[in-house]
């Protein structure tokens, strides 16, 4: 038997009591849960958290004291090394040793030490060459190339760190090295050696009280210990070797020494303790000197305070309860009593109509309000009755007409050759014409219900979603020109408008947008510029291969002339350096003429343009401009080239004339499988949230267009302005 059954036939009162005391006694345990493991999180986090920060401690002043170690011995023998052969040097000052002399013995003296097993010394000069090695081959090796090396040049003196790998190694180990300039003979003295094997410097009692001095909780502590199990620093068993002393509890450790990081729980017994209680470790392995670093506590001492918490709960609760359920009999029974005696009267005057089933108000609080608001009921319901079925039928005339009207707009639409899509409020798809299939391959099937997220291709979602606000706000899209994806995958040039439809009651209810293809429109307009630009081409070509040279044939004859002239030499002299003047000024006029027309000039290419614009824009107007364009780059296309010569033509002049900047950047970069072309100035900027008629930006944008690239312009008043366009490789080509 279902056991709500049961309940729903008790009395109120018992209802109430049941429903209000499982409600406590659910938010009390759900309370005491919830505090109890946010209180616990907090202890285990702070616990862990001051573990690992102790375990960083350790860590940290093990290696500054390794490092200290490492670099004070270094330095002495590097500092020793230049003194004998600054004394050297001295002696061949002197006149004492030749300079070929001093350099070989001190180059003797420095090969034949060693730093440790394998550390040693060798020279290399101000360029990173080395000039004297232990290993005879590799000296006058050029070794510039690497990092380390780089630093040491730029450094000449001090204490570097770095990885090295041997042929032999496996994997590259920590090395240190310092390095002493010897600056008349541009020798830089390095000392070297692997960092391990300076772990006998470490003098242990550092850092000892430091960490012996940490404690977790009452009897938690730090320790450390090699790979070998030998311990080296603990509160009681320094010295021994926990995987062979009898009593310790080797399975952990060996978990522990093969992990090297991490935390581990295990059980464990002190001598003067009864029971065995868990403790938690955190440890940290320190490659370069075979340590692990470990704090520990335990987990009774960390969970202590749960356990008041815990007891408190429990005695909170049931005194609660106890005080709850007479509480609950009491309000139950201010409730119950007057519904009782209400319950009587609805008996009385159950049968009848609706008006003379009225009750009599005996008081004024719910109840009697209960009871009034039947009566208004019983008045009223005849009268709804009545209402009701003349609203009905006036629902069906409005049901029947609206019908009518939904069948003239949908065969509108369906005769309307642009497509049309509209959309609830959710951007759901609730209706699209015929047109719409036939263009775009989406049918009303398939499409029913759903978001058309993925026929809006991903470089136009910022401008739809400007377009999507418009329309919600009850604004007009005007005409627009965007791309949209078929079904097919192809994307297709369109210009869309849309509007928000509303309902009756002028509540807006969803979009309508229609779209319009453009392609074969902006494949016209394609067309027509790159005639316009071939065109350019050749009377720029005709000008510079037949006008220019026929005028210098001219020059030449004149010059001629200028010779032959008897008569009055001095006037004929005269005449003919005007004549050659002005026909040289026309060679220069018809010159900048041809390259007026045709700016990607006698195919030297985007480069070389663009090195125009930076050098005039310098020049002309005094503006630094710079250029970075990549070597690789090859541009086979014609009208990319063209355009995107326009494109940074305008906007250099733009940043001139009316963001007054002083700086100017080109540059040309590749971009995964685009490549972005940016100008870039640190002018007086513009507001962008105010419209621009200008034409520059238009033109800029449809030149963008024409080549498949997307244009954007980030600008903000008195920051300067960025004008970038990203262009598919595939249209290089």
């Amino acid at each position: 038997m279902n056991p709500f059954d049961i309940v729903k036939n008790f009395k109120i009162r018992y209802k109430l009591l049941f429903i209000y005391s499982a409600t406590f006694v659910v938010i009390v345990c759900l309370a005491s849960m919830i505090i109890y493991s946010i209180v616990k999180t907090t202890v285990e986090e702070n616990i862990e958290s001051e573990l690992k920060n102790a375990t960083a401690l350790i860590l940290n002043n093990v290696k500054t004291a390794v490092s200290v170690s490492i670099k004070n011995h270094l330095r002495a023998t590097a500092e020793k090394n230049y003194e004998i052969i600054q004394r050297l040097y001295d002696l061949y000052q002197n006149g004492e040793l030749s300079l070929e002399e001093a350099k070989a013995r001190a180059a003797d003296i420095i090969l034949c030490q060693k730093i440790g097993k394998t550390g040693y010394i060798c020279i290399l000069d101000g360029n990173g060459k080395v000039l004297k090695h232990p290993k005879k081959p590799l000296e006058g090796l050029d070794i510039s190339d690497h990092k380390f090396v780089q630093e040491m040049i730029t450094k000449k003196n001090g204490y570097i760190e770095y990885y090295w790998k041997n042929p032999e190694d496996p994997l590259p180990r920590p090395k240190a090295l310092y390095i002493n300039y010897f600056e008349p003979w541009d020798w830089l003295i390095t000392v070297s050696s692997y960092r391990k094997e300076f772990q006998k410097l470490v003098n242990i009692n550092d850092f000892k009280e430091s960490i012996l001095s940490l404690t977790f909780g009452k009897t938690g502590y730090a320790y450390v210990m090699d790979t070998r199990g030998n311990v080296i620093i603990h509160p009681e068993n320094e010295g021994i070797n926990v995987l062979t002393k009898k009593g310790m509890p080797r399975r952990f450790y060996k978990e522990m020494l093969q992990k090297k990081n991490g935390k581990i729980i295990y059980s464990w017994r002190n001598p003067n303790e009864a029971v065995f209680r868990k403790k938690l470790v955190f440890f940290n392995y320190i490659p370069e000197y075979d340590w692990i670093v470990a704090s520990s506590s335990y987990l009774n001492e960390i969970y202590a305070p749960l356990n008041s918490i815990k007891y408190f709960i429990i005695i909170i609760g049931f005194a609660s309860l106890v005080i709850f359920i007479p509480i609950t009999f009491l309000l139950s029974s201010t409730i119950t009593n007057p519904l009782r005696q209400l319950m009587g009267s609805f008996n009385q005057d159950i049968v009848g109509t609706f008006s003379n089933r009225l009750v009599h108000m005996n008081s004024h609080d719910e109840v009697g309000q209960l009871t009034f608001y039947y009566n208004s009921f019983m008045d009223k319901l005849e009268k709804y009755n009545k209402e009701l079925k003349a609203e009905i039928q006036e629902r069906k005339m409005a049901q029947e007409a609206l019908k009518l009207s939904e069948e003239k707009y949908r065969s509108v639409m369906e005769a309307t050759p642009d497509p049309i899509i509209v959309y609830d409020m959710d951007g759901k798809v609730t209706y699209m014409n015929p047109a719409f299939t036939k263009v775009f391959g989406w049918t009303l099937d398939d499409s029913y219900g759903k978001k058309m997220d993925h026929f809006v291709p991903s470089e136009h979602w910022k401008e739809t979603m400007k377009g999507i606000g418009m329309i919600l706000k009850g604004e007009i899209l005007p005409r627009t020109e965007t791309k949209r994806r078929s079904k097919s995958g192809k994307l297709i040039d369109v210009s869309t408008r849309g509007s928000v439809y509303r309902n009756k009651y002028g509540k807006p209810v969803g979009s309508v947008i229609t779209h319009r293809d453009v392609s074969e429109v902006k494949h016209l307009e394609k067309v027509i510029m790159e005639l316009g630009e071939k065109e350019r081409q050749k009377i720029g070509n005709d000008l510079h291969d037949d006008l220019c040279p026929h005028l210098i044939g001219i020059e030449g004859l004149t010059k001629v002339l200028k010779k032959k002239v008897f008569k009055d030499p001095r006037n004929a002299a005269r005449l003919g350096d005007q004549i050659t003047g002005l026909i040289k000024e026309a060679i220069s006029k018809t010159r900048r003429l041809a390259r007026g027309l045709c700016p990607v000039y006698f195919s030297h290419g985007l480069e070389s343009s663009l090195r125009d614009i930076v050098s005039n824009t310098q020049v002309i107007h005094q503006v630094n401009c710079s250029l970075d364009f990549p070597n690789k780059i090859h541009i086979e296309n014609d009208m990319v080239v063209i355009n995107l010569y326009h494109i940074t033509q305008e906007a250099v002049q733009n940043s001139v004339r009316h963001g007054k900047a002083e700086g100017i950047s080109i540059s040309l970069k590749s971009w995964d499988d685009n490549w972005l072309l940016r100008i870039k100035d640190n002018g007086e900027g513009m507001d962008q949230t105010i419209k621009t008629e200008g034409m520059g930006l238009r033109v800029m944008n449809y030149r963008a267009k024409l080549i498949g690239a997307s244009f954007t312009i980030k600008s903000q008043k008195g920051f300067g302005t960025t004008i970038s366009l990203t262009l598919p490789s595939t249209m290089l080509s």
